[in-house]
């Protein structure tokens, strides 16, 4: 019993102690307090100066949701590879296929896919000049002010090096993009795109939806750029899909053409020949003339069957090209997305206060402790010096 009331009575006092700490604290916060408004004013101050002073910026987005599975082939194209027994009837498999929704993001954050964005043609809202993209990027960008502060030191030791060190002149020969070894420029420019272009899947569903977004200074560019964006990937996709297709489909037509020339050969045979020998009995004419329509209607039965060849690569070609369903097209936004001025506001004051009350709580005494224990190291110093004088 004695061991029990002695815990309680520490959990009491360690308890009152606990509530005695939660009101220093709070006492020093409140004595404080004119300290921490004047911290969270200079904080709303700064926040204010950043949300004014960040250039603003537009996001346009589609909203898409592609095919979900491909069928090689239909019954349609199975009809007509079971009557040329061309071996493309595959319509109970579906095809191997290397670029899934999922790789979208990696392809437009590719640099190929991004260099082919460098010369599409672009218009501002309030400028009406045609410029190309990297054009744009490099010369009608607004950069925060104290960007052309912070920068100052940069340029000075930039400008002094360029003074001693002279830079050799080098002449571009080829304007073309070398994918394989970008200049400093070219590569600053696919990062800004890159940077400035994101790609979100939302995998809920059924089926995968996908929203393709681009933030320029620029609303009517930000649309421009997002839709070609768009229609770029339709070619990537489709070259890749379609290129075994389209390769059977050269194919077929080659020799289409061959049986066409085949076949007109033979009919140009059978008709001189019938022409010369009308009228005659001879049976040597008569086999020669029966020989000659057999070739005839043989070179028109391989025609009629490349012909049905070159159908059911046709609808193999439209049924392997991907579909990517456009719900929300790009439109140009009126509200600009950036910066959002009361988050940045909020934020500063935030940190501004959240600083000011752990300063005045942890590091304030430590700071004053740490000071006084030095000028008390000091004065003991000079009081021993001061006696070892008086004592000599």
């Amino acid at each position: 019993m004695n061991r029990n009331t002695a815990n309680k009575k520490k959990v009491r006092q360690s308890s009152g102690q606990q509530e005695i700490d939660w009101l220093v604290l709070f006492e020093k916060i409140y004595t404080s307090k004119k300290q921490i408004l004047l911290t969270c004013s200079i904080g709303a101050v700064i926040g204010l100066i950043v949300a004014l002073g960040t250039p603003k910026e537009y996001t346009a987005s589609i909203f898409i949701v592609p095919e979900s599975s491909r069928r090689a082939t239909s019954s349609g194209i199975s009809t007509l590879s079971d009557v040329v027994g061309t071996g493309m009837n595959s319509s109970s498999t579906t095809e191997r296929d290397a670029i899934y929704s999922v790789l979208y993001p990696a392809i437009i954050h590719s640099t190929p896919f991004l260099v082919r964005l460098f010369d599409i043609k672009i218009r501002g809202l309030k400028d009406n000049t045609v410029i190309t993209l990297s054009q744009y990027l490099k010369e009608h960008q607004k950069c925060p002010w104290w960007n052309s502060v912070t920068s100052i030191p940069s340029k000075l030791v930039g400008w002094c090096m360029t003074m001693i060190q002279e830079k050799p002149k080098v002449e571009k020969v080829n304007s073309s993009i070398n994918i394989f070894q970008l200049t400093r420029e070219e590569a600053a420019i696919a990062g800004i795109i890159s940077s400035r272009t994101s790609v979100g899947i939302d995998e809920t569903g059924r089926r995968r939806k996908i929203t393709l977004s681009v933030t320029m200074q620029d609303p009517q560019v930000a649309a421009i750029v997002v839709d070609t964006i768009l229609e770029h990937l339709k070619e990537y996709v489709t070259e890749y899909r379609t290129s075994k297709s389209r390769r059977m489909l050269e194919y077929t037509e080659k020799l289409r053409k061959e049986a066409q020339a085949e076949y007109y050969k033979a009919q140009e045979k059978y008709t001189r020949y019938a022409d010369i020998n009308q009228g005659l009995v001879r049976q040597t004419s008569r086999a020669e003339l029966t020989r000659l329509r057999n070739e005839m209607n043989l070179a028109l039965t391989i025609y009629n069957q490349t012909e049905l060849q070159v159908q059911a690569a046709e609808v193999k070609v439209k049924k392997a090209t991907p579909v990517l369903a456009v719900i929300q097209p790009p439109i140009v936004p009126l509200t600009p997305s950036k910066p959002r001025k009361m988050v940045i506001l909020a934020g500063c004051i935030f940190l501004a206060g959240a600083g000011s009350i752990s300063w005045i709580l942890f590091a304030k005494d430590f700071v004053e402790g740490f000071l006084r224990n030095i000028r008390r190291k000091r004065k003991t110093s000079e009081d021993e010096y001061n006696q070892m004088v008086v004592d000599d």
